[in-house]
């Protein structure tokens, strides 16, 4: 059985995938336009106290504590 557990709780370097959003249609057109849609795998580059840095395919995108709970994920 697989487990969802919010962004914010994902080890460093752990290669994780996103599995669904649990916000409003306004958050996850925000994180689409970043490229963070279902299915797209990453890592948490760095966990600061106010803000989680991540490895997406290229790039690096930095999101708030409040936002990367709302983003469930899946260990790859």
């Amino acid at each position: 059985m697989t487990q969802f557990l919010p962004l914010a709780q994902a080890a460093l370097s752990q290669p994780i995938k996103l599995t669904h959003i649990q916000g409003n249609q306004r958050l996850s057109h925000r994180l689409a336009d970043l490229g963070l849609t279902p299915g797209v795998e990453m890592r948490v580059v760095q966990n600061q106290h106010d803000c989680l840095i991540l490895g997406v395919r290229d790039s690096r995108i930095v999101l708030g504590h409040g936002m990367a709970h709302k983003i469930m994920v899946e260990l790859v």
